[in-house]
């Protein structure tokens, strides 16, 4: 977990380099991405939820920042975060919900 939070500088210079050289492809992503979102009958908190609770399963711990941060916009209190990747633990695993823990903490250090 140590390394991610190190490269988080590489992390970002990679997106950088890929929505420089691959704008379209990177615009037609967001946009289906903001679609699928805003589409349906969840509101935005239950989305972000959602998309917390899958990042932590999955563990990309890049996009569970960025979807702590979003949902947090949204209005998600730091406990309906956590609650949602506590919900990981029974079906993918109390490690996985244990690493989306410290990433939480870690983003709420920073905002403080």
């Amino acid at each position: 977990m140590k390394d991610y939070f190190d490269n988080m500088d590489v992390i970002e210079k990679n997106l950088k380099y890929f929505t420089t050289n691959h704008e379209e492809v990177y615009k037609a992503y967001e946009r289906y991405g903001k679609l699928v979102h805003e589409s349906g009958p969840l509101d935005q908190k239950i989305c972000w939820l959602i998309k917390i609770a899958l990042s932590t399963a999955s563990q990309y711990p890049f996009a569970l920042r960025t979807h702590i941060l979003k949902a947090l916009k949204s209005g998600c209190s730091k406990e309906e975060i956590e609650h949602a990747i506590m919900l990981v633990a029974p079906t993918a695993g109390f490690p996985k919900t244990m690493e989306g823990i410290l990433i939480l903490r870690k983003v709420m250090e920073e905002v403080g």
